[in-house]
């Protein structure tokens, strides 16, 4: 199993002060120091904490690959095509949300999520999904022409009673054994942190965890070297 890790909310911290740091450029080469798979990034339309020399900064120094998580807002788009990262994932995006709410409805969203693959394949880019476990987004991703499927974790990391985390992990292992049988390389992401992680890596097939407010806030009272170990400590347990 990988380890992608978002530094967004270091350029969270940033933003706040409008200061030059921290730095998620810096963030992201300790990241990749101790031992993540990836860099996940976040270019929101408001731009509210990434920035586009953030972005480029990062696809040029790091060793790892990037995986760049964007709407399908055309300059967004543009951009991605220009920067080239190994990966584009694409979200659902609301400029009132406090963080991704669900996952991106490919149903709804076809056509402009059709031109948008187009585009991002023809320049290179493996492209992701982000999607709610659901049977008919997962096939909806296959017919789009995904590389990879990343499930939306946030109902299972939102959920407080034993029977309704049952549900969602029931939710969560059935949309990664359809995954798996239409080939897609699988990731799972949104609201994991250090203590349902454990409960997540039992289900099997998930190749990839993408995590980053929760090893952030770790990271101010440990270090971020510490942080990302202990995460991939519990991850390739």
């Amino acid at each position: 199993m990988k380890l992608g890790v978002n530094v967004d909310h270091v350029a969270t911290l940033r933003q706040s002060r409008g200061t030059a740091y921290p730095d998620p450029v810096v963030a992201a080469l300790i990241c990749e120091h101790a031992g993540c798979d990836s860099i996940v990034v976040h270019l929101r339309e408001d731009r509210r904490h990434i920035r586009e020399r953030d972005v480029l900064l990062i696809k040029e120094i790091i060793k790892i690959p990037l995986n760049l998580e964007m709407s399908t807002d055309r300059e967004i788009v543009a951009f991605a095509a220009a920067v080239l990262p190994q990966q584009a994932t694409l979200v659902p995006e609301r400029r009132q949300e406090l963080t991704t709410e669900g996952g991106l409805d490919l149903i709804r969203n076809r056509q402009k999520v059709e031109l948008v693959v187009k585009k991002l394949k023809d320049s290179g880019i493996k492209v992701s999904m982000f999607i709610d476990p659901l049977k008919k987004q997962v096939l909806a991703a296959k017919e789009l022409g995904a590389d990879v499927v990343e499930f939306n974790t946030g109902k299972f990391s939102e959920a407080k009673t034993q029977s309704k985390i049952a549900h969602e992990i029931n939710a969560l292992r059935q949309a990664v054994q359809l995954a798996r049988r239409h080939g897609f390389f699988i990731a799972a992401g949104h609201g994991i942190d250090y203590e349902n992680i454990k409960t997540l890596t039992p289900i099997g097939g998930i190749t990839e965890f993408n995590i980053g407010h929760a090893i952030i806030c770790r990271s101010v009272f440990i270090g971020m070297v510490a942080a990302v170990e202990e995460m991939l400590t519990l991850i390739k347990k």
